[in-house]
């Protein structure tokens, strides 16, 4: 793929993004933040952490990095930027930021989450936090494209759940993540279909 294509899909994704996103929380909901890292080279692909697995919250999920936003973030996208350099050693100066995708809500823990879409021409070497993450994980994003269906699951007291689910040789995507992911492949099939196809 050659540079120009690159630039292509940024600026195609980034016409769909929210350049300077404000999500207004629900009372009692905390805002978080995450990044879609969007990998250029081998081929295109995102990245992925598994949560460690004695972790109190989501334990062993798959997720992409991110956090709680706290009072030193001047904006959210600092928010995002700072939980991935602390799960996975990624320098903040190095992903080009896009823009965010729509925000999410977590019923189960009350967490208004925004996904913000970011580029690197290729992975760094990375310094996961051990305390935190089991591992990383790329998956190419036409492999996830592929793989997308929508499934219900039937949890206590009739409560249905309906969302993405995206299974791959190694990990399972699904829960918020599956919504951000989801959110993204529509926006790439819209603007950059070469991601998907």
């Amino acid at each position: 793929m050659g540079v120009m294509a690159l630039t292509d899909h940024r600026s195609a994704l980034r016409e769909g993004l929210d350049p300077d996103p404000l999500p207004e929380p629900d009372p009692g909901e905390r805002l978080a933040a995450v990044l879609a890292l969007l990998i250029d080279e081998p081929e295109p692909s995102l990245l992925f952490t598994e949560r460690a697995a004695h972790l109190s919250r989501h334990p062993g999920e798959v997720s992409f990095p991110g956090g709680l936003a706290e009072p030193g973030d001047d904006a959210l996208v600092a928010t995002a930027l700072r939980e991935t350099h602390e799960e996975i050693g990624l320098d903040p100066a190095l992903p080009q930021v896009l823009g965010a995708l729509p925000p999410i809500h977590t019923f189960v823990s009350g967490i208004l989450v925004t996904p913000f879409v970011a580029a690197v021409r290729a992975l760094p070497t990375l310094h996961e936090s051990r305390g935190e993450i089991a591992r990383v994980l790329t998956v190419p994003t036409r492999a996830l494209a592929t793989l997308e269906e929508e499934r219900e699951l039937h949890r206590d007291g009739g409560r249905v759940w309906k969302g993405w689910w995206y299974e791959t040789a190694d990990a399972t995507i699904w829960g918020a993540t599956g919504f951000m992911l989801h959110a993204f492949l529509e926006l790439a099939r819209e603007t950059a279909p070469w991601l998907t196809s």
